[in-house]
């Protein structure tokens, strides 16, 4: 096998590697000698078969199994002859090869670039803390009084407004024809919980049991149901009763309701919530401001491919959101091709900030540890409450899953290694300055977009529990 490097250029490299026909033949007698010990042909012992019948009935298989491994064994060879580090898996093209001939092939491959870390412990960071808003607290004694509440009903003769819950059966059709899941007897929806596709509520407000309407809506481009988007409907509607909400009262009971002892333990609870928020978003906003650091002080190059495969994500769901409508208001406007170079610049900055990151926790040791994983599959299962020995049970079973939870376990012990040998300064702000968005500060929006943003967090019903 001879390998001769033809191009060098930057993190790329590309290799012409030649196995001789005599070589691609002797690994094919060895192959087919192989297969002659288990094969049965009839007429001869196994072992015995003559070369000339093996390579009849077994050449063409066996031809293209060595021409595999032959290509994947050059490819490594070359990556290991010139201690090359791959960032992607090498790509191969055969140049030529002819039946008795030579077999000639190119191997291409990107290198991860060597990288200088900055001295870490130059880093200045601000932490934010704030104290925490006692109008917040209240907020969050109303909230989960809200959720308390209770309903009765209506004076006869009432009509339903915005809060009321009215008791209904509906009908769905389009174009006259009924639809699956669009029928409900003895429904309890409450007006203004958006629960129903939009413009149905707000027809309900001001009919009184008894009342039968007729509710047109369009059901949303974006519906879930493909054979329902964007298709205009009625639904044949007849209220049976209105019932006015009545919420909890903000007192011992509450507490109670949610299994502690008084009214002052409830505000505790919610206080050492709130504070574990603000931990929270204080954390999203050094982490931020960490990575901003790191970018300006870094310029390495960083491997196309890698970026390629970034920008395809990012840009698959940025195309998701355009479609569901929820492509960010300053991106509206833009072409496809302004999009493309921004968000291209994007990708190439998180492939950077990853390889960076990267390479400070192998060069550290900043190692995962068993008790690492099974806290992140424990806060996976409290996304899904009632259902949490089905999340064990699947990452039980599914290795792979198990693994994707590692890389932003180690991200984040790695943004910790940073953090404790930085030099960080805590800076008082108030609540509201915690609370907004860390991607939306100056210089940072780039490296959100496009993501989804998270809904804001409700305040649990069961106060005392541990998040």
């Amino acid at each position: 096998m001879q390998v001769t490097q033809i191009n060098a250029d930057g993190l790329k490299h590309e290799f012409k590697v030649v196995i001789t026909a005599g070589q691609f033949d002797e690994k094919v007698r060895d192959r087919l000698t192989e297969v002659g010990q288990s094969v049965k042909v009839p007429g001869f012992r196994p072992g015995k078969v003559p070369m000339a019948i093996l390579r009849q009935k077994y050449g063409k298989s066996v031809m293209g199994e060595v021409l595999e491994g032959a290509v994947n064994e050059g490819a490594q060879h070359a990556v290991e002859q010139n201690k090359l580090r791959p960032a992607l898996q090498p790509k191969v093209e055969i140049t030529k090869f002819e039946d008795g001939g030579d077999l000639e092939f190119s191997v291409a491959v990107e290198v991860l670039p060597e990288i200088e870390v900055m001295d870490l412990s130059t880093l200045t960071l601000e932490k934010m803390v704030a104290e925490i808003d006692e109008a917040e607290l209240e907020e969050a004694l109303k909230g989960l009084a809200s959720r308390r509440e209770t309903t009765e009903a209506a004076p006869a003769g009432q009509a339903a407004a915005s809060g009321d819950v009215v008791v209904i059966d509906f009908l769905g059709k389009v174009d006259g024809v009924a639809f699956d899941g669009g029928k409900g007897e003895g429904y309890s929806l409450k007006l203004g919980s958006n629960s129903f596709i939009p413009g149905f509520e707000e027809q309900l407000v001001g009919k009184k049991a008894g009342d039968e309407t007729v509710v047109k809506v369009t059901f949303p481009e974006a519906y879930h149901a493909e054979n329902l988007a964007g298709k205009a409907s009625e639904f044949e509607v007849k209220v049976h009763e209105v019932r006015t909400s009545v919420p909890a009262g903000i007192d011992d009971e509450l507490a109670k309701s949610v299994g502690l002892e008084n009214l002052a333990a409830l505000k505790d609870a919610l206080r050492e919530e709130i504070g574990r928020d603000y931990t929270t978003m204080a954390r999203a906003h050094l982490k931020r401001a960490l990575l901003d650091r790191l970018a300006e002080n870094h310029s390495f190059p960083v491997p196309q491919g890698m970026v390629d495969m970034e920008f395809d994500a990012i840009w698959k769901q940025l195309e998701a959101d355009k479609a569901a409508g929820r492509l960010d208001e300053a991106d509206k406007d833009k072409s496809d091709d302004e999009l493309k170079a921004e968000y291209r610049a994007i990708a190439e900055r998180r492939v950077r900030l990853g390889l960076l990151l990267s390479e400070v926790g192998q060069k550290n040791s900043v190692q995962i540890t068993q008790e690492d994983l099974n806290r992140a599959v424990m806060n996976e299962a409290r996304r899904f409450p009632g259902q949490e020995h089905l999340v064990f049970q699947y990452y039980q079973k599914n290795q792979d899953a198990l693994n994707s939870l590692r890389a932003p376990i180690f991200e984040e012990k790695v943004i910790d290694y940073i953090v404790e040998r930085a030099q960080v300064s805590e800076k008082t702000v108030s609540p509201e300055d915690l609370r907004k968005d860390p991607d939306a500060a100056p210089g940072a929006a780039e490296e959100a977009k496009p993501k989804k943003k998270a809904a804001a967090k409700k305040k649990a019903d069961k106060a005392g529990t541990e998040e």
